[in-house]
């Protein structure tokens, strides 16, 4: 190789040696502010069950959120918000190996939710609207069925709960299975390049079939990007969805349950969640189910008619405000 072809050669890896360096700078700068946007506005409470953070927004009356795989308080708070008007005191804590939760020894679903009447008794909140999604409706039941008391009504949306004869699973395609195996490894960085390379592979993740999203208006498709971003800082994350990948699913007396129930899911959930959602409709007494035909996971494209349910809901269970 002549002189020239050196030159060139060396022209190139620098060029891309400072491309990747701007890559870098980037991936870092997002990061950091994705941890410093995890620190601020929680708190930790020293309850009787342990260790619990949690946030909390707004005046009224008092709404547990529990959020789903890959969350923590602030999606708790995000869910809520979507839910909710104004008028409700929201509480949202960060479940089991998620942001500042630790994971006790026993991290089950009965703990977890032994670990929310602890939260809401250390607030000193006698009852509280109970809103549990994805993952998050199994410990949303098992407080409705332990602490019965503590619970003035349920809301499940997309419960990741037992279905006898079709269960909540992963998405099984190649791409699930990789984006699985990176959360595993609390791949910050590759969670991060997906995200500006390959959008459509954590849309699939997250329950959102693809072509739905890209049917969808762009302020949708805003909510579900929002939604996958949020999940970073992976790292800070991923021990808490082990949990929930891994959950001790079986059938519970649901017909203990005395709470007004409200229930919603989409039957082209990429988690399967409808017939789950269906099962437990069965069985809570009184509960009202409301199946949407699309929407994934996320309910895409029917944030206004859930937000009417839920109105209409606690209207009817005399928990709204005038």
């Amino acid at each position: 190789m002549g002189p020239t072809g050196y030159l060139v050669l060396d022209t190139t890896v620098a060029a891309a040696m400072v491309a990747l360096g701007v890559i870098f700078l980037r991936f870092r700068n997002e990061l950091g502010t994705a941890r410093d946007a995890t620190r601020r506005g929680s708190l930790l409470a020293h309850t009787d069950a342990g260790l619990i953070e949690y946030a909390e927004q707004g005046t009224g009356i008092p709404l547990l959120s529990i959020h789903g795989a890959g969350g923590g308080f602030d999606q708790g708070l995000a869910n809520a918000a979507e839910f909710v008007d104004h008028g409700f005191r929201i509480v949202a804590p960060s479940r089991f190996g998620y942001l500042r939760t630790p994971i006790p020894r026993d991290a089950s679903t009965a703990l977890q939710a032994d670990a929310h009447a602890a939260l809401l008794s250390y607030l000193h909140i006698a009852a509280a609207v109970v809103v549990g999604v994805s993952a998050g409706a199994r410990s949303a039941v098992e407080l409705a069925l332990r602490h019965p008391h503590k619970v003035s009504a349920l809301i499940l949306i997309s419960p990741g709960t037992y279905s006898p004869t079709s269960p909540v699973s992963l998405n099984a395609s190649r791409g699930s299975k990789t984006i699985f195996w990176l959360v595993n490894k609390g791949a910050d960085f590759t969670w991060w390049a997906i995200e500006k390379t390959a959008p459509s592979l954590l849309i699939r993740f997250v329950g959102v079939p693809p072509d739905l999203f890209a049917a969808s208006p762009k302020a949708e498709q805003d909510r579900v990007m929002n939604i996958v971003m949020a999940i970073e800082p992976l790292s800070q994350r991923f021990p808490g969805i082990n949990i929930d990948s891994n959950p001790d699913l079986r059938e519970l007396p649901l017909g203990r349950i005395g709470a007004p129930t409200l229930i919603a899911a989409a039957r082209d959930d990429g988690f399967n969640t409808a017939p789950a959602a269906q099962f437990a409709a069965s069985k809570i007494p009184g509960a009202k189910l409301v199946i949407y035909d699309n929407g994934g996971h996320l309910l895409v494209g029917h944030e206004d008619a859930i937000r009417s349910e839920v109105r209409s809901f606690l209207a009817a269970a005399r928990l709204s405000v005038s």
